[in-house]
């Protein structure tokens, strides 16, 4: 679904040129959940909007689904969750979700149908005629999820959508999100800071060095797809956390030679 190869991204600021992203290559397979992990400022966000077609890579190559990343985006092939949920105030749930189906020219009858679908989804019916603010964070980020899936793209790229959130909201909202996926299977890219979130969540984690963002290490998760909470506990979970935690430590070396 998404191929990179040896991208590398400079910016040019007043301070000098800043090196985002250095010789990174990487291949997702459709219906694959992928984690990246960093620290701050490693890379992870701006690879995501390389793909995303959001930034355009100094050099190297990407192909979404077979296309350049500004020809998937204009053939819709992707729905984007950001940070904070960037819901309208004065729209409602449902009128949120259906905002882009409006802009794509989408029927009312067709508005209407799509937009229940994803609420049903990520499990927000009877709030469809609430404003954000009469929701709590964890439910602004569902009805975000629901926007980014109403027109049903193939892919869903989401930068930190649960940081904000506190443990016990983001525990639930990780295991709702699992249950998401197994249900749609969609092709999942998902930025993180967190060790378990990354492990609990991801087919594959790509771990990144301090910048500029390389990657240290792509770790294919033996878990089972279908996780519990509890299985934070288990020996394999806690053997592929300490790999990451590895490779997130050989990147600050590689970066202090």
């Amino acid at each position: 679904m998404i191929s990179v190869s040896d991208v590398n991204l400079t910016f040019e600021t007043n301070d000098g040129p800043v090196n985002a992203l250095r010789d990174v290559s990487l291949k997702v397979n459709k219906g694959d959940f992928v984690s990246f992990i960093g620290p701050s400022g490693c890379g992870k966000t701006t690879l995501l909007r390389v793909i995303a077609a959001l930034e355009t890579p100094t050099s190297g190559q990407v192909t979404v689904n077979n296309m350049s990343p500004d020809d998937a985006r204009k053939a819709r092939e992707y729905g984007y969750v950001f940070q904070a949920a960037g819901l309208y105030p004065w729209r409602t749930v449902s009128g949120n979700i259906k905002l882009p189906l409006e802009i794509m020219g989408y029927s009312a009858s067709e508005k209407e149908d799509r937009a229940q679908k994803v609420i049903d989804l990520v499990e927000l019916k009877g709030f469809e005629k609430k404003f954000p603010w009469q929701l709590s964070g964890g439910m602004q980020q569902r009805a975000s999820i629901a926007r980014a899936l109403a027109f049903d793209a193939n892919i869903l790229l989401m930068d930190e959508p649960f940081g904000a959130l506190d443990e016990i909201v983001r525990d639930r909202l990780n295991g709702e999100l699992l249950s998401l996926w197994a249900r749609t299977r969609k092709t999942i890219c998902f930025v993180t800071h967190s060790i378990p979130e990354a492990v609990f969540l991801s087919t594959k984690i790509v771990v990144m060095s301090p910048r500029p963002g390389r990657i240290t290490d792509v770790i294919e998760s033996s878990l089972p797809k279908n996780r519990e909470l509890n299985i934070r506990d288990s020996k394999e979970f806690i053997k592929i956390a300490q790999r990451v935690r590895e490779g997130l430590k050989a990147g600050h070396v590689e970066d202090a030679v």
